[in-house]
Parts: structure tokens; sequence; C-alpha cells
């Protein structure tokens, strides 16, 4: 079977049990600031294992794609070595969401395996939790192993997400790779799963019926489920009967194409290491980048930045010193395009990404191998045989050369390296990592325990908000300090949550509504709206008189005046965005967004900066459109029809099977949640600010909408016309007075520098006068007044050929800076021995600042007017301990 065909059955079999075929969640996992990188197929159903989110389904199932590069899951150091271990990878599943368990899925897995894939009951064996004795008999109950195949495991067997989440025990599904393949397990009795690598894990199914909070216990979960995960990569391996994940039809066709690129032949053993570890992190390159994760120093960009740069530097070992894995994209999506189709309208963009980011560290990498050289030198002069671990993690981390290259690298040279220094320092970077990623925030565990709880009873909050500003609701809940109270009074903070509302919740990049809620009893004003599920709304409110409790009626108003004003800088980045696709090209792709009243800021993947003139034709695109007055169309539709209308996805959405689509003309199709104007006609005008990099290949463009934009339009253009009454010119001609004022200003500062300079060289007689004598030559030290730095450099070469043998140490006070400058005659530095540098470096630390320069001129400032007369007076002796040393 080809690799296509074995995933089109998997899901077809599940289809035919009664499953949705879900698509694949982005990379970016979606509204869950714990994760990185979307890492098992279960991430994008979080929400519904842990009672805050629901589905239309209660069984699904899909391929997801996966990278396991960061935290808890990280395979990173094996790939290339390990036949089936991978940065990216397919992750084939299948759910029940409080529908089936244990019984099921057991069987539904023993089904496929045996009837549909034929593998051999003979060599399949299976595991369970230590303590599940329930599963055990469920096996031995609906398959045909013995329990002579069945083993009990431990922490192997009881899956857990994270540090925290959704987790629960779990069997594994193994398969026995032959004894001819492991010779030295013949007469093993121990030989099974998670004791030999002769017994492969390709299936884990795992039955989620627990919750891990932050205290490390496990609370039951409101319903218990079934999430299972089949290494798709491995899987092809045992059925198109190879030993390894890189002899099938995924891999042998990049393999191919890498030792044509490199015109270096492929080995399966050692040989081959850096074509294996390029075929694994192109793929994971090509789709991470997709999904819109730029290259970059922090968070998940720095993940991706160092895998690329690893690839890099396994290119060198195949002696590729110039840029060639941009060249792969092709091929992978030739590979995958079809099985992922959103990677296929951003190739351009990817390839163009991954060739700068080669570029650039082709410019550092011989920094890199120069430092380690220099490295290995200095053990040789100390007779030492080991390079300390810091050293080992600064190559890793400053130049992204992995430790088992910089082992390689040390080994040929005879040494070796602290591996056990090089992971306290990563793990000391992993802490500082996490604790930045966590400050990032996202619901507590305890906060998402009582919202659902509050789901559980009460169901899902009814937005009516798209047609409807206030109407009358009843309170479900009040939370305070993540806890239901049963009221709230006049001055208390309170989050409430009702059973309808208009209030829109924060999502999408457009912000929570605000407004009122209230009834004869109380007033409560609405700061903001939250959405801490997708089936949950959150309001954030203050009561201002009065008290409120649950289980009664009240009105909700939102703010229709603020409402409206963000609905046009909704519908403003919708044709910004068409805008920004037909200028700049269809690969630009949205990548955040802050949706305001009055302004936008719209952040988008882009290889370079746009011009004044691009900038320009785009907001004439956008303009034109709102003078069309096109009227938006909305509807609802499956997220299938959606995607074939050739819908845009906003970025940070997590998506239903039932999507809302926002149309306008034929210009703009996007996926959208938002609130919107009826007509383009409403925005007015929109007027760009400006654009910026804010990400190797993101950037960013701010713009003010409606009548914010109007109002600063009108400023700006009163601000020009008294600029114009003041220079006594015409508005068109304000640029070239302005410049003809600049050149003569310079013009003059200029002349009065000079006649600066020339009063200075006329004090040269009086200071070589003043000169002190030291031992057998001159030094002339004062603070020179109407001088700058150019002033006090001709001053001082002046001087220097008045004394014909000397030090001049001279300074200058303009506000609160200070400038020295320090010249030696060049006999003093050559016989005597002399250094102005050394000089100006002890006189401006006399006056808080620093200096430094060659031997006959230095130059330097300080910080400390008051301490600039001290400073001078000190030369003398500052020349003569020179002169000592």
């Amino acid at each position: 079977m080809t690799s296509d065909e074995i995933r089109d059955s998997f899901l077809e079999y599940f289809r035919k049990h009664g499953h949705a075929i879900v698509p694949s969640a982005s990379l970016i996992p979606a509204d869950d600031p714990t994760l990185l990188f979307t890492n098992a197929g279960m991430n994008q159903f979080k929400d519904v294992f842990l009672g805050i989110g629901q589905r239309e389904y209660t069984r699904a199932v899909d391929t997801q794609k996966c990278l396991r590069v960061s935290g808890k899951h990280n395979d990173l150091e094996e790939v290339g070595y390990s036949p089936s271990h991978h940065t990216f990878f397919e992750m084939l599943g299948n759910w029940s969401f409080g529908d089936y368990y244990k019984q099921e899925a057991i069987a539904f897995a023993w089904e496929l395996v045996t009837e549909l894939w034929q593998i051999p009951k003979e060599r399949l064996w299976a595991t369970v939790y230590l303590e599940d004795d329930e599963a055990e008999k469920l096996w031995l109950q609906e398959t045909d192993l013995p329990l002579s195949r069945i083993r009990r495991c431990d922490k192997d067997n009881f899956w857990e997400m994270g540090e925290t989440g959704p987790c629960g025990p779990c069997s594994e599904l193994f398969v026995d790779m032959g004894v001819e393949a492991y010779p030295e397990t013949a007469n093993d009795p121990d030989a099974g799963p998670n004791t030999s690598d002769r017994f492969l894990e390709f299936w884990n199914l795992v039955f989620i019926q627990y919750n891990r909070n932050e205290n490390g216990t496990l609370e039951p979960l409101p319903a218990t489920h079934v999430d299972t995960g089949m290494g798709f990569e491995r899987i092809t391996s045992i059925l198109q009967g190879v030993d390894s994940n890189y002899k099938t039809d995924l891999f042998t066709p990049l393999l191919t194409t890498i030792a044509d690129l490199t015109d270096t032949a492929y080995f399966d053993d050692e040989r081959g290491l850096p074509h294996r570890v390029i075929a694994d992190h192109i793929r994971c390159l090509t789709f991470a980048i997709g999904d819109g994760v730029m290259p970059s120093n922090e968070g998940r960009g720095y993940v991706i930045r160092r895998i690329l740069r690893r690839a890099v530097l396994y290119g060198k070992k195949l002696e590729m010193n110039e840029a060639f894995i941009y060249r792969l994209v092709d091929n992978v999506i030739g590979l995958l395009g079809d099985v992922f189709p959103d990677v296929l309208p951003r190739r351009e963009f990817i390839t163009r990404t991954i060739l700068g980011e080669e570029n650039r560290f082709h410019q550092t990498i011989e920094r890199g191998l120069e430092r380690l050289d220099q490295s290995f030198d200095t053990l040789k002069e100390k007779e030492s045989t080991q390079l300390d671990g810091k050293r080992a993690f600064e190559l890793y981390d400053t130049f992204g050369f992995p430790l088992d290259l910089t082992e390689m690298l040390a080994r040929e040279r005879g040494f070796t390296v602290d591996d056990v220094g090089f992971e306290q320092n990563m793990e000391e970077q992993r802490a500082r990592g996490r604790a930045a990623w966590e400050a990032k925030g996202g619901a507590k565990d305890e906060e998402i325990s009582v919202y659902a709880e509050v789901l559980k009873e009460h169901g899902e909050t009814e937005f009516v908000g798209y047609t409807q500003n206030n109407i009358d609701a009843e309170i479900v809940a009040l939370i305070a300090d993540a806890e239901s109270v049963a009221s709230a009074q006049a001055e208390d903070e309170v989050f409430v949550l009702l059973n309808r509302t208009p209030f829109y919740g924060e999502s999408g990049g457009q912000v929570g509504d605000v407004g009122t809620i209230e009834n004869q009893n109380a007033k409560l004003v609405v700061q903001d709206t939250r959405k801490p599920s997708p089936d949950l709304i959150v309001h954030k409110c203050k009561v201002l008189a009065g008290e409120i409790t649950p289980y009664t009626s009240v009105h909700a108003k939102i703010d229709t005046a603020r409402r409206k004003a963000v609905a046009v800088s909704h519908t403003a980045t919708h044709l910004l965005h068409s805008g920004l696709r037909e200028v700049l090209g269809t690969h630009v792709g949205q990548a955040g967004s802050l949706v305001e009243a009055g302004r936008l800021r719209f952040d988008f993947s882009h290889y370079e900066s746009v011009s004044v003139e691009a900038l320009r034709d785009i907001e004439a695109f956008v303009n034109e459109k709102i003078r069309g007055n096109d009227v938006l169309s909305i509807s609802e539709m499956s997220l299938d029809d959606a995607k074939a209308k050739g819908a845009l996805a906003f970025f940070g959405d997590k998506y239903s099977d039932i999507v809302r689509v926002v149309q306008t003309g034929d210009y703009s199709v996007e996926l959208c949640g938002g609130t919107h104007v009826d007509a383009t006609g409403e925005l007015g005008f929109v007027k760009l600010m400006g654009e910026s990099s804010i990400a190797a290949g993101v950037r960013r463009v701010e713009a003010l909408t409606g009548n914010t934009a109007v109002t600063t339009i009108q400023e700006d253009t009163a601000l020009l016309s008294s600029a114009a009454g003041l220079l006594k010119a015409p508005k068109t001609d304000l640029l070239e007075r302005i410049e003809r004022l600049l050149q003569e200003q310079r013009e003059l500062e200029q002349q009065l520098q000079q006649l600066k300079s020339q009063h200075a060289l006329g004090n040269v007689d009086a200071l070589a006068k003043d000169a002190t004598p030291v031992e057998d030559f001159r030094v002339v030290a004062s603070c020179v007044a109407d001088t700058d730095r150019d002033g006090l450099r001709r001053l001082v070469d002046e001087l220097k050929n008045r004394l014909e043998s000397g030090v001049v140490a001279l300074a200058a006070v303009a506000g609160n800076e200070v400038a020295f400058v320090v010249g030696v005659t060049s006999d003093l530095v050559k016989h005597r021995g002399l250094h102005a540098g050394t000089i100006i470096s002890e006189l401006t630390q006399l006056a808080d600042g620093r200096g430094g320069g060659r031997p006959e001129l230095a130059q330097g400032g300080g910080k400390n007017p008051s301490k600039v007369n001290a400073a001078i007076d000190a030369t003398g002796e500052i020349v003569k301990k020179q002169l000592q040393t």
C-alpha cells in the first residue's frame, strides 16, 4: 500500500463507523498559551475534554499535523539516528467525546489492524496501565491476543498532554519486528514492549478521564473520552515492510533529491545521517512557516530558526556552503500538499523565507566554527581534553550548533564535550522560556473548572449580537476569584454569565463589547467581554449600584456607538487584507490583528518592507472599495464549502464544522465571527498610518478608520496650512522651502563652527605658555570654552606641533555633555611608552564617562560637567603614573 492509500483507508474505516472526518488544525494551537506547537491530535479538542467546549459530533477522525520540538514531547535530538522519530509528523487519530469508551476503541483498533490492514495477529502485542484491570479484560474479550502478549506498564501507560491538562490510562499497540532483525533477543524471556527495540509501538489508545491541575492532583472530567494517536510514518513503514520511516515513500523522494542537490550519495547507515536530518527538518519548516510561524529570536519562531540552522549545519557536512534547503519546499508540497492544502498558496512565501534565513545563517556560521576552533586551541594550551558545557551551549544558542555536531567536531580533534553542563544550561534556558510563555496567560485551572461546571449545568451562551443590541436575559452565574458567588454589591467586580447575550466576546483580534447590565435592583457596567471557550461568553463587570444575584432577569445593552466604530474597523481589515494581496501578492496572509474603535493593526506575512508607493496603492484600493459601497453578504455554511468558495481564515481563530463567511464584492471572502457593517460605504475613509517589521517575514500595517481617520486628516490639513502661513509659502512649495531653510541653517552652523575653531586656535599661544613641565617634556591640560569635539581635535593637533614634545589634554562642556580629546607627540609614544588612549580612559572615568583611541590621539566623553576641572587637573599625575609603568 502507498502512504496515501494507508491514510485514506484509516479515515474511511472510521467514517463508516460514524466518525466525522475533521481537518487538521494549525501547528499553532488556537487559544492555548500552554503549548508552543500542536503536538498531538487531541490538542484541537482540549476544550471538549475540559468540559468548556462542544462539537456537533461525538465521534471524529483525522490526520493531524504535529511538531514535537519543545517541552515534554521533544524528539529533536533523536531525528536522523532513530528510524521512527521526527520533528514534524502526521498523527492519525479517532475520538469519542462522551460516546463510546474502552470496549469499542479496542474493538475498532483490532479490526482495522488485523482485518483491513492484515498485520499478522501473532506479531501484535498490547500494553495496559498497571492498575487498568478493565482494559486487560477487554483486550482478552475483544481480540485474539493471549494474556502472554498483554503487558502491564506504569508511567508509559498513563498519558498526559503536558504538565497540566487532560490525561488518563492508555493501551498501546506494538508490532514485533522479528527475532531475525534483533537476534540478541532470541533467548531473552523478558523481551517485549517497552523493554526491547524489537517491539515497535505504533498506536496509542488513550482513555481520557482526568484533568491534572497545577498542584498535580487528578480530578475526574465531566465525561469520559477516547483519544487515539497513531504515528502515520510508523504504520506506513510497518505496512510497507521496511525497518525505517526513511525507507517509506514519504521520505525516499526527498532523500533522492537531497542526494542529487548535494552530489552526495545516500546510504542507510551513518553516512546518510545528514540526508535524513535535512529531510525531516524541511518537512517541519515547510508546514510551520506555512502555518504562520516565522523564524525569530523568541517563542515559536526561535524553535523554527534553530531547526533551520540545524539543517544548514548538517548540509555543511555534505559540503554545502550555500543555500539549498529552500529548493526542497516544492518536493514537500508535492508529497503532502493535497493532504494539507492550506500550504499550497504559500509555496513562494515559504521558499523565500527559508532562502533568506539560510543566507543569513551562512553569513554567521563561519564565526561559530572559528569560535569553536579557538576553544580547542585554548584547551590544548591548558592541556585539557573536555570542552565545557557552557561553551557548547553558547555555540548551540548563539550559532545554532546542535550538541551532536559539536561532539562530532570535538571527536575529530581528540576532545570530548561536557554534555551534563550543556544540559544544565539548556534546562536553565527552557525554564526561562517556560516562564516567559506561561506569563502570557490564559485561564487558570480553577477558572476552567468553574466555567466547565457552568457549561455543564446551563449549556452554552446564546450569542444574539449579530442582530440585536439589547435584550432581556437571565444571569446563570456570578464568578469572583475563580469561584461561583451568591451575590455582588456596589463597587464589587464580578464576572457575569448570561443565558443569552448581545455582547461580543474578544476574539479574532476584535475587542470585546462594553455596555450595561441592569434590572430594578442593580446596575452593572460591562468593562470587557471575553470568551474563555467557544461556547461561553463572560462579561467583566463592576456593580455601580444595588445588589445582583444569579437566576434573576436583567436587561443587557451594548454601547452601540462603540460597537459600530469597531465594526467599521473590522470590515476595514477585510478590505485591507484584500488590498495587500492585490498589490503585494497572494502569499500575503494574516498573522495577527487588533480591531478597535477608530483604529486597526494588521500583521501579515511578507518578506520585505512595503514601499511608500505600494502603501499608497493599497490605501487607494481600500478607499475605492469603500466608495463602491458594496453590500456585505454574511452566511453560514460547512467548512468544506467555505474553503471551496476560497474563503480565507483569520489568524488565531478555531473553526467548527459550520462557519460564518463574510463576503464583500468579488474581492474578499473571509471566515470570520466578528461584527461588520452592512455596506462598505459606512466605513467612510481609511487612512494607512505606517508600516513596519515585527519579525522576520512578518510586517505590520496600522490604520485609522471612520471618524478618527477623517478627524486626523482635518488636523493634519490645518497643521499644514499653519506651517505654510508661517513660512509665507503655498502648501505646494512647502517641501522646497523647508529644504532651503535647512540648507541655510547647515551653512550658518558651519560658519559658526569655523568662527569658534578660529577663536579656539587664537588661544594656542596662551595654552602653550601655561604648559606644565613633566620631566623633559610639557603637558597642556585645560577646559576650553565655545568649541566642539572637532574644534578640540584641531586645537590638540596645533598644540602638539607647538610643543614638539608633550601631551595635550583638552575638554569642552556643552550642556550636560563633556567632550575630551588627548594627544601625545610621536617621540613620547615611541621612546617613553605614553598612550593617549590609556590617558583618556582614566580622564573620562573621573567625569563619569569613558573613552579610548590610538597612541597618538584619543577621544571620549563624560556625563558629569561638575567633575571636568578635577579631571583636567589630574592629567599631570596620570601622565607621571604611566611613565612609571
